[in-house]
């Protein structure tokens, strides 16, 4: 799993219950960001802010156990299906520093031109992109990896 694209977050107080349990439907919402931190981490053309945009057309959500209030949640992106406009990316959430994934989900989303809004195909070297992923990619926003444990090259 090493190799795949990683996200690391923690979970805020607002995002629960009041058994300090994550909403389900916010798991929404953090797929989109960690989706959005894997597009970001895509080397070559600028998928934020250029000339494409991506709609979500289905999102199937898939939970195995809680997370809860302040854990730290390694979400982990990949594309697992390349369409002629649409593109299938699987996330997966783990507590950090468990294997057990507690909940998961598949996102299709279709690609459209960012000024008209319609569909178009996916161009070549965007289906490049995303085949190739950002592997061995890490984000963390939750201060979770010890940089002293980081070897840099």
């Amino acid at each position: 799993m090493n190799d795949m694209f990683r996200y690391y977050m923690r979970v805020r107080y607002y995002e629960c219950d009041a058994q300090k349990v994550v909403y389900n439907a916010n798991y929404g919402n953090y797929v989109s960001v960690a989706t959005t931190e894997f597009l970001r981490a895509l080397q070559g053309r600028d998928l934020l802010h250029g000339d494409l945009d991506y709609k979500v057309v289905k999102q199937e959500m898939k939970w195995h156990a809680p997370a809860r209030y302040d854990e730290v949640l390694e979400v982990s992106v990949a594309v697992k299906q390349l369409g002629r406009s649409s593109v299938t990316i699987s996330t997966d959430f783990r507590i950090a520093g468990s294997p057990e994934v507690v909940a998961s989900a598949e996102t299709v989303r279709v690609v459209v031109d960012a000024r008209t809004m319609e569909k178009m195909g996916i161009p070549q070297d965007v289906r490049e992109m995303l085949k190739t992923g950002a592997p061995g990619v890490v984000v963390d926003h939750a201060g979770y990896i010890n940089l002293d444990d980081i070897v840099f090259s």
